[in-house]
């Protein structure tokens, strides 16, 4: 049996078999298990995690606590598949999709990159407040789907003016997700203590970046085509409950944050990833490291009223540690950029209940080439 999956994870999906109509389930070792065949409830006969993650947390639990039982007594005989011998799909359709920058080391390491001459590589707004920006929800893709190399605008540096085609800086960002189950009404927002209500659980994240295009565009308001083409996403879900064993603090916000952002203890996450690159893992990036809570992101997100709805997601921002082999993203390294043809595979491992340890599954990507 496939430990990672165990009774203490119990990540939620979306399958198919043979190009049946896609059901929700739930993993446990090798196998997927059809939860609406196991637990006997429609509402897991879709094809979409929404309907669920939209009942709440009290819900969520009481699901949860169901499944262990059911499955403590081994596999049951009907509604179960090999993982081999399914499709995985998107596994919540995305509402809204906000990515954030919460890693002080990725971005100090772009400051020193970008702004040589400054003594501080971070900007001053960015110890205040988690800084973001919006994406495109209809570019999340699940693992396994292809992705094509993007074209734009590019200004090379020894020309006056730029020029149009593929990007020849093609990046990748290793970082987490996290999926809105219950939003909240415009102009009420999500107080920071409240923020477990609404989480329903977390994601492997690639936000795949065309540096050449993002670094002509993005003066003054930001990312846009460099980051809109494709963002791949696990296929499997690990709820907030599974992950209670994997919470430490934050590194020390210094300074105090403002009130809407301030817990007792701002709660990071004990999660390792893994970043593989044609077959060679080339960075080991913790998410531990991380300075800014889900919490502190998903209040900074709605304090100003924005609503939020269910399957909304925000992601973490690249993740990036200390150390050389720790960081998030490929112009952290200096060693080059993706060709045609290149594979980057995303996982990770957190500590679970009872000593054990959990998996997210894989975030796969193999780059084509540009169509125009």
């Amino acid at each position: 049996m496939n430990e990672l999956f165990g009774l203490t994870n119990l990540p939620y999906g979306v399958y198919s078999v043979d190009g049946s109509t896609p059901r929700v389930a739930t993993r446990y070792g090798d196998h997927v298990v059809d939860l609406a065949t196991l637990l006997g409830d429609d509402t897991f006969d879709a094809p979409t995690l929404n309907p669920f993650m939209a009942q709440g947390k009290a819900r969520w639990d009481e699901v949860r606590t169901a499944i262990v039982a059911a499955l403590s007594d081994g596999l049951p005989t009907e509604g179960v598949h090999p993982v081999a011998d399914v499709v995985l799909h998107l596994p919540f359709e995305v509402a809204d999709y906000v990515d954030f920058y919460a890693s002080e080391h990725h971005a100090s390491n772009l400051g020193r990159l970008f702004r040589p001459d400054n003594p501080d590589p971070l900007l001053p707004n960015w110890r205040h407040l988690p800084v973001s920006y919006t994406g495109r929800a209809s570019s999340v893709v699940v693992s396994g789907t292809d992705i094509v190399r993007p074209c734009g605008q590019r200004k090379p540096v020894d020309a006056d003016v730029p020029v149009f085609g593929p990007s020849v800086r093609l990046d990748i960002e290793a970082e987490l997700g996290f999926v809105v189950g219950v939003g909240n009404a415009m102009g009420t927002p999500i107080a920071v203590e409240d923020a477990e209500q609404h989480l329903f659980g977390a994601i492997l994240f690639n936000d795949w970046s065309a540096r050449d295009i993002q670094a002509w565009e993005y003066v003054p308001l930001g990312p846009h085509l460099g980051k809109s083409f494709a963002s791949t996403i696990s296929p499997w879900v690990v709820p907030m409950a599974a992950l209670e064993a994997a919470r430490v603090d934050t590194p020390t916000q210094d300074p105090a944050v403002l009130p809407y952002l301030a817990l007792e203890r701002p709660w990071g996450l004990d999660i390792d990833l893994e970043v593989e690159w044609n077959g060679e893992v080339v960075s080991r990036p913790p998410y531990a490291s991380m300075y800014w809570s889900p919490a502190q992101m998903l209040a900074h997100l709605t304090v100003n009223g924005a609503p939020t709805r269910t399957g909304d997601l925000f992601a973490s921002g690249t993740i990036s540690g200390p150390e050389p082999d720790q960081v998030g993203s490929f112009i952290e390294r200096g060693q080059g950029f993706l060709e045609d043809d290149d594979v980057v595979v995303l996982r990770a491992t957190a500590p679970g209940a009872n000593d054990t340890r959990i998996g997210f599954g894989e975030a796969r990507g193999r780059i084509t080439k540009a169509r125009s």
